[in-house]
Order: C-alpha cells, then structure tokens, then sequence
C-alpha cells in the first residue's frame, strides 16, 4: 500500500493593503482593496480610496476614515473651556471656542452677583455688560451641542467666569485629554486652567475657599480684589507659560505631571533659555510607569 504524505505547498504572498500606512498626506492612496465603507477625510476615485486630509488612518470594521492631524474642536457635554467673548446679543455673548462656529453663553446660564437664584429680567439685560464685554476671556463648561454644531456655555460656578491678570495661550486641543480636572493648582503656586479646546489659561493660584467653592455658595467671584502679581510670581507664570509651549512642540500630552516634569528639569535654565533647540527635548522627557489616559 502506498502512502502519500502530503505537505503543505507554499502560498503566493498576499497583496499588502495600504490600510497598514498610519500617516497619509492629501492625495494619498488609503487602499484599493473592495468592500470598504468610506468614512471622513476620504473620497473614491477610479475605484480607489484616496485621503483628503493629512491625518492618521483608522479603521472601524469597514469603514475607514483619516482623522486630521490639526482640526478644530468637537464640544462634548461636561467640557471645561476657555474662551473669548466677540459679541453681545439679545440675552446671549457669542464666544469663540476655537471651534467650527462661535459658542454662545445665554444671560440665564450665568452666575449671578450674590449667588441668587431668580428669574432674569429686562435690567439684567440692560446691564449685560457689567457681566462681559467684547474681548474678555472668560472659563465655562459646556452645556449642551446642538445638531448643527453650536456650542452652549454655562457658568453656574464660581470657579468659572471673567479671567485676569493672567498669560492666555493656545495649544493643539489633540494634546489636552479629557479628566475629571482641569483646573490646576501646581506645587510652584501658579494655578492653570487646562481648556479642552486647546486654550490655556495660567495665573497665580487663587484661595482655596474661592476655588473650591460649589454653586450654592453665595461668594461673588467678580468682587475679588486683585493684588498686583509681584515679579517673582511673573517669573513663574512666564516658567509654566515655556513649559506648555515645549510640550506643544514636542507633542507631548499637557497635564499636571508633564508640566510639573518640564518644570523641574527647567529649573538649572533661565525662562529666556528653556526654548532653545538644544534644551527644549531635554526638559520635556517624560516616562511615566503608570501614566493613566
């Protein structure tokens, strides 16, 4: 009897798919394999998927779409937010939010002076701008996003409202992660404000009672009486402000730890000097253990 052994014969390799390539650039090929759904950032043309957009690719069963490198920011219920007031309306500040459109703050979903709870009336409207004016930055939450993308502020808290005496900055909102706190208070004594869509607030830290305060609370957070920031404190805001900006430039994801990390390492350097090319990767290498998202 004869026994045939048989042996597994050698496939041809299979054709790779471009769905591997995890950067692409306008123009690009993404895949031309059938089958696939298209998503965002991508168009077909000649049967082929090609990116419209410079971003990453990714994958979600068959739909494939590229997620841009830079964008704009996506509001989302509970972000905190900082942000610049261009306009006032009818019982409304519109504020930009570096988003897609404008945000916009109701006369009804402010603190109130006091902490009163009533009804707004025509006076408080008449007097909207004892509130915020044109160009005023202020902090918020948000609220609600509508369906056609518009933003709804909130600043029923003292620990949001009017910002002063302060350094505003702007950073890739794709660095700020959300957390359950992105209000700051650093072991230097500079406390920052971390905005979801990229907008960074840093100033000397505030009471605890102020900060701390809850809704209910009938402190008035406008009727602080702020001190002149002493040239010292100025050092240290200016310290943190290069610290956020050599995190943005190397990409390094912004909260408590990195920027605490930078500002130990930063400190055998003059503020003038922790930009340099030279010294901005040395002070922004950060290998956490156990860092969470």
């Amino acid at each position: 009897m004869n026994v045939e052994i048989l042996t597994p014969q050698p496939q041809p390799p299979k054709k790779k798919s471009r769905i591997n390539v995890q950067h692409v650039m306008p123009g690009d090929i993404v895949t031309t394999e059938v089958g696939f759904m298209r998503g965002h950032g991508t168009f077909v043309e000649e049967d082929k998927l090609i990116a419209s957009v410079s971003g990453i690719v990714e994958r979600v069963d068959k739909l494939i779409s590229v997620r841009p490198l830079r964008s704009r920011y996506t509001g989302e219920v509970g972000d905190v937010v900082v942000g610049r007031v261009t306009e006032l309306g009818p019982k409304r500040w519109r504020v930009e939010l570096n988003a897609r459109q404008e945000g916009q703050l109701l006369l009804s979903a402010i603190h109130l002076p006091g902490g009163v709870q009533r009804r707004r009336t025509q006076s408080d409207e008449l007097h909207m701008r004892e509130f915020f004016t044109e160009n005023d930055l202020i902090s918020a939450e948000v609220q609600a996003v509508y369906s056609d993308g518009l933003i709804a502020l909130h600043t029923r808290s003292l620990k949001y409202g009017k910002l002063e005496n302060g350094h505003f900055m702007t950073v890739s909102p794709a660095l700020i992660k959300r957390s359950k706190n992105h209000f700051i208070h650093l072991e230097c004594g500079i406390h920052v404000i971390l905005g979801t869509n990229g907008y960074v607030w840093i100033t000397e830290s505030v009471p605890h009672a102020v900060a701390s305060s809850d809704v209910s609370g009938d402190q008035d957070i406008s009727a602080k009486v702020y001190k002149v920031i002493t040239a010292e404190v100025r050092e240290k805001i200016a310290r943190v402000a290069n610290c956020v900006t050599a995190l943005a430039h190397c990409n390094v994801s912004i909260h408590a730890d990195t920027i605490m990390n930078t500002y130990s390492k930063s400190s055998v350097l003059k503020t003038k000097d922790m930009l340099k090319p030279e010294k901005i990767y040395t002070i922004t290498q950060y290998n956490p253990k156990n860092e969470e998202e």
